[in-house]
């Protein structure tokens, strides 16, 4: 069976849209563990700690899709296609990281596709080895740096309406 040339263009796009996502949230998770090694803007991210706050939606955004843009040019060695759906990729991880990293500072509950609110419990549990995981807590299961501690929500999670979901700190 042979596939469309669209349908191999659709494939390229989907591809490289989940390939960005999935290439963010690993390097969120490399960079959050070197920056407690204080090998990255460790003092920064002391204060960060310290105070226990996001910078709002928008910085957050910022911290997370600026430091991509040298890198969106990838997708387009594949095709134009893919290089599209790369840029879209990066561009939904920034708008999800930035989004995870404030609602677990402003109300962890609306962190709705993980379990527990792993960026939260990490603040909480002032844990400097464990759950770097900000979006997905993915990479500190295969690289073990999970902690399973407990965490039960302020409110069940079903009697949430969408306007909840939009009071966070956006800047």
């Amino acid at each position: 069976m042979e596939i469309s040339p669209a349908s191999q263009n659709a494939l390229a796009f989907v591809v490289a849209m989940l390939l960005a996502i999935l290439v963010g949230s690993l390097v969120e998770y490399v960079v959050h563990r070197l920056m407690h090694a204080r090998i990255v803007l460790g003092q920064k991210h002391l204060e960060h700690h310290r105070e226990g706050t996001g910078q709002g939606w928008w910085g957050e955004f910022l911290d997370y899709f600026l430091p991509s843009i040298p890198f969106l040019w990838l997708g387009f060695l594949y095709s134009g296609h893919a290089g599209i759906g790369w840029i879209l990729g990066a561009f939904i991880y920034a708008c999800i990281a930035a989004y995870a990293h404030q609602a677990q500072h402003d109300n962890p509950d609306l962190v709705f596709w993980l379990k527990k609110p792993i960026h939260h419990l990490h603040h909480k549990g002032k844990m400097w080895h464990n759950n770097f995981g900000i979006t997905f807590s993915l990479w500190d299961r295969i690289f073990g740096t999970y902690k399973d501690i407990d965490w039960v929500p302020e409110k069940n999670r079903k009697d949430y309406r969408l306007a909840h979901y939009l009071r966070i700190r956006w800047f």
